[in-house]
C-alpha cells in the first residue's frame, strides 16, 4: 500500500512538473494566436469606439422597497374572473416562512416563468400612500430600458425616476396614469421634440386593469425621442439615458370600486402590488473607450479604460495624454487621447514608442 502510494505520489508531481514546464513553453509559444483580439483596436492595432456588453444591470441587486407583505403575517387575496363572475383565493403572506414569503430579492432574481416569485406590498397602499421600489446600479451606466413584468393588476398610476449622482437627487423618467394630469400634472402623451427631449412624459397606455396578471410595463428611454437616431452627436440623449439609480413609485391601485362597500375588508385584502421581475436593460458607461466594466480594489465597478483614458467612465485622459482635449468615442472616431514623447527620444524612437502604446494599452 505504502509502495502504491508513493508511485501515485510520483506520478502527480511529474505531471505537474511537466505541466508547468510546458504550459510555460505552450504560452510563450502560442501566446499571439490564442490572445483574443482587443475590441478597442483594429486588426492593425488602430484605436476605435468599443463598448461593453449589454446587460440587465438589476440582475442580482438588491433593491430597497418601502413595503413589504408578511410582518407580521397577514391575508391576501387573488382576484380571478371568469366572464361576469370574480372569485377571489386567499393566502398568507408571512416573511417568517420562506414559502409564503415574497421579499425584495425576488425582483431581480432569475424571472423562470415556469416558478414565478413575486415580490408584494402590504394590502391596500392606496393613494395617497404610495410604494417605492430603489436600485442602486453600483456606477453610470447608459439604460436603454425599465421593465417590470407584474403579478398583481399593473398600477392605475406610477413612475420612473433616475439619479445620476448615486440617489442625491432624482429627476423623471417616465410616468404612466389613466389621469395624467390630476396625478402628475402633465398632458396625457404629449409631442416631443428636440426642445424637450430631455424630459418625462405621461402616457395612459399599459394602465389597464387587464390582465390582472403577468401585465408588462417596458419603458424605452429612446423611444420617440427625434435625435435618437443620431445618439453619438447628441449630448443631450446621452445625458438623458444616464443613471446610477433608478427609483419605482407606485402611486395609485386600480380597484374594481367594491373597497367601500360592506365587506370591504375582503375587497382591500385584493389590493396590492405584486412585481416579479424588474429589468433596468443597458451597458456600463465609458464613453466608448472601454469594453468592459470590472471590480477596482475597493470593489466598485469601474470601466477597463484604453485609448489613454482614465476615470470610472473613461470620462478624462490619462497623465501626460492632453495634447487634444478628451472627447467621447464615435462610430467614426475613436478620440484616443494623445501625447507628445518626452523631447530626449528621436523621431524614430517616438514612433516606436507610440506604436507600442497603441499595441499594449
Amino acid at each position: 500500500m505504502q509502495m502504491l502510494l508513493e508511485v501515485w505520489l510520483t506520478l502527480v508531481s511529474v505531471s505537474a512538473l511537466t505541466r508547468g514546464v510546458f504550459a510555460g513553453y505552450g504560452l510563450s509559444m502560442f501566446a499571439a494566436q490564442s490572445s483574443p483580439p482587443d475590441p478597442c483596436n483594429d486588426e492593425n492595432g488602430n484605436p476605435r469606439r468599443c463598448i461593453p456588453d449589454f446587460v440587465n444591470s438589476a440582475f442580482g441587486k438588491d433593491v430597497r422597497v418601502s413595503s413589504t407583505c408578511g410582518s407580521p403575517a397577514a391575508r391576501y387575496c387573488v382576484v380571478a374572473e371568469k366572464g361576469e363572475d370574480r372569485s377571489r383565493d386567499c393566502h398568507s403572506c408571512d416573511a417568517a416562512d420562506p414559502k409564503k414569503s415574497h421579499p425584495p430579492a425576488y425582483l431581480t432574481d432569475l424571472n423562470n416563468p415556469h416558478n414565478l416569485t413575486c415580490w408584494q406590498s402590504e394590502n391596500y397602499m392606496q393613494f395617497p400612500q404610495n410604494v417605492t421600489l430603489t436600485l442602486s446600479l453600483g456606477k453610470k451606466f447608459e439604460v436603454t430600458y425599465v421593465s417590470l413584468q407584474f403579478c398583481s393588476p399593473r398600477p392605475e398610476s406610477m413612475a420612473i425616476y433616475k439619479s445620476m449622482d448615486y440617489g442625491k437627487s432624482w429627476v423623471p423618467f417616465q410616468y404612466y396614469s389613466t389621469q395624467c394630469k390630476k396625478m402628475y400634472n402633465r398632458q396625457n402623451k404629449a409631442a416631443i421634440t428636440k426642445q424637450n427631449e430631455q424630459e418625462a412624459i405621461c402616457t395612459d397606455s399599459h394602465t389597464d386593469m387587464h390582465p390582472l396578471t403577468g401585465g408588462l410595463i417596458a419603458f424605452s428611454t429612446l423611444d420617440g425621442r427625434p435625435s435618437a437616431h443620431d445618439f453619438d452627436n447628441s449630448p443631450v440623449l446621452q445625458d438623458w439615458v444616464t443613471a446610477t439609480d433608478i427609483k419605482v413609485i407606485f402611486s395609485r391601485l386600480h380597484t374594481f370600486g367594491d373597497e367601500n362597500e360592506d365587506d370591504s375588508e375582503l375587497a382591500r385584502d385584493s389590493y396590492f402590488y405584486a412585481v416579479s421581475d424588474l429589468q433596468v436593460g443597458g451597458r456600463c458607461k465609458c464613453n466608448g473607450h472601454a469594453s468592459k466594466c470590472v471590480k477596482d480594489r475597493e470593489g466598485n465597478l469601474v470601466c477597463e479604460c484604453k485609448h489613454n483614458t482614465a476615470g470610472p467612465e473613461c470620462d478624462r485622459c490619462k497623465p501626460f495624454h492632453y495634447d487634444r482635449p478628451w472627447q467621447r468615442a464615435t462610430a467614426r472616431e475613436a478620440n484616443e487621447c494623445v501625447g507628445k514623447c518626452l523631447s530626449v527620444l528621436s523621431s524614430i524612437h517616438c514612433g516606436a514608442a507610440a506604436a507600442f502604446n497603441t499595441n499594449h494599452h
